[in-house]
């Protein structure tokens, strides 16, 4: 089916007859169980549920949450399932795929959940500062994630937005060298007090390509606890801060605006 910006194609899953993988522009993009909304098929999105368990407000209480990025809206679903009463926004560029979510996906209504199209970037600097305990940063163009987002000037942007415990988490996709991941890192490390990377072993290693997970905050986040509930996923990440992660980002510098953001629509 066409979108605002290109092809949505859902395929369902043979072994959840109640979900289905989203596809957008061929790249997969959201795995949505309607049945069963707390259920995350993506590990990066599970690797997220963790760090806010251990790191955020204590479940069951209410989150106020950010999502740069829609797609399906598995994670923000998933959320109000665990923290009944949250305030999420769901920022999407694709006017046309935010409306089909809402037919589609049974996605909590406003404003428990609103959606608003417009580039993230140009989202970020309307956020109330200090009003959210999370923002997810989850945006993609194919597979690559656009370059106005990923600057100290957007990181910025994402702190000003959340509250003093707030915490910023980042996917992205990387392959060896990693040097996307290492750059990532060196960004947010001019922005946040404290930086912590999650990701699997392999990718650590340099043997295959895969999502990575960033967290920046105020606070510390990389505790034994956190450390031990990442280890006990169904795939077992590692947990990497401190000096192990200022040598993983290296000499890479980090990366800043070229060119002012102008703002789409919203509705």
């Amino acid at each position: 089916m066409r979108t605002s910006t290109g092809v949505v194609e859902l395929l369902r899953d043979p072994s959840r007859p109640s979900a289905v993988t989203v596809f957008i522009n061929d790249a997969e993009s959201s795995y949505v169980d309607l049945a069963d909304p707390a259920h995350l098929e993506f590990e990066y999105m599970q690797q997220m549920t963790v760090v806010l368990e251990e790191a955020g407000p204590p479940a069951p209480a209410p989150l106020r949450a950010v999502h740069l990025g829609g797609a399906g809206c598995a994670l923000p679903r998933a959320v109000e399932a665990a923290r009944p009463g949250s305030t999420q926004l769901v920022v999407e560029i694709d006017a046309e795929l935010a409306r089909l979510s809402r037919l589609w996906f049974d996605l909590p209504r406003a404003p428990r959940l609103r959606v608003r199209v417009a580039d993230a970037r140009a989202a970020l600097g309307t956020l109330t500062p200090g009003s959210w305990d999370v923002v997810v940063r989850d945006v993609f163009a194919g597979v690559v994630v656009p370059s106005h987002v990923r600057t100290v000037e957007a990181a910025e942007e994402a702190r000003s937005a959340l509250t003093e415990d707030g915490l910023y988490l980042v996917n992205l996709t990387d392959r060896p060298p990693l040097t996307v991941a290492r750059a990532e890192v060196a960004t947010l490390r001019e922005v946040f007090p404290h930086v912590a990377l999650v990701a699997d072993p392999a990718i650590l290693r340099g043997r295959r390509y895969g999502n990575v997970v960033l967290v920046g905050s105020a606070h510390p986040v990389a505790t034994p606890g956190l450390a031990r509930a990442l280890r006990g996923l169904p795939l077992p990440v590692r947990l990497v801060a401190g000096e192990e992660l200022v040598d993983f980002a290296g000499s890479h510098a980090p990366r800043h605006d070229d060119v002012p953001v102008a703002s789409p629509g919203e509705s």
